[in-house]
């Protein structure tokens, strides 16, 4: 039985790049700090030992994937996480998740209908070999 899951992104997430901007440490924390205060730029960059012009870079890269927006509290540009946004992608991992563990269920089912000996090519060969190997005691040649 083959199992198939057919997982539709939705057009407006482009999860290349919310996975390259998630894939660095700094980016996710100041994902974390977003959801957790608005917190303006200036103060998001006391928290990391880098320049102010990294860690807006940082920001450019979070905002171009859809993760963050920027906006305008008095004379603040304060940074908030795109909460829409991180749930599509959080739905997008639980599809995967749930695929894998509908294949691994599937692979143990076979395993115990199979009572664990499953052959392949280089069991089925092993076996070959060791049927035809002399016992030492009675092969002159070893």
């Amino acid at each position: 039985m083959v199992v198939s899951v057919q997982i539709a992104p939705p057009a407006f997430v482009d999860f290349d790049r919310v996975f390259g901007a998630l894939a660095d440490h700094t980016r996710r924390d100041i994902v974390r700090r977003a959801i957790q205060a608005e917190e303006g730029i200036v103060e998001l960059a006391s928290h990391y030992p880098m320049s102010f012009a990294a860690v807006q870079k940082h920001i450019a890269i979070l905002e171009r994937a859809g993760m963050v927006t920027k906006g305008r509290v008095g004379r603040r540009k304060v940074v908030r996480t795109n909460l829409e946004a991180l749930l599509v992608v959080r739905r997008l991992l639980d599809q995967y998740e749930e695929l894998w563990r509908t294949r691994i269920d599937r692979m143990n089912e076979l395993i115990a209908e199979t009572g664990g000996a499953i052959d392949t090519v280089e069991t089925k060969e092993r076996a070959n070999d060791d049927r035809h190997r002399c016992p030492q005691d009675r092969c002159r040649s070893h």
